[in-house]
């Protein structure tokens, strides 16, 4: 099973767990929740950046939430 870290502490000790992560990895938490998990890239994910190109299409604007606003100067 994974170590878990809070985001706030991977922040502080982030250089330090780069020398001690595991073959499981280390999830970070927020607010309780993972929302990433640091790897070892010699568990064979090295290949999976660019794995999906030419794989998945997308469709209108990723970048947007789809919601109108209006700033206020």
């Amino acid at each position: 099973m994974p170590k878990k870290i809070s985001a706030a502490k991977f922040k502080d000790q982030c250089l330090s767990l780069l020398e001690k992560v595991g073959p499981d990895g280390i999830v970070i938490t927020k607010n309780g929740k993972a929302i990433a998990k640091l790897l070892l890239t010699a568990n064979g994910f090295s290949g999976f950046m660019g794995s999906m190109k030419c794989k998945l299409n997308r469709r209108g604007d990723n970048s947007s939430s789809a919601l109108q606003w209006r700033a206020q100067s």
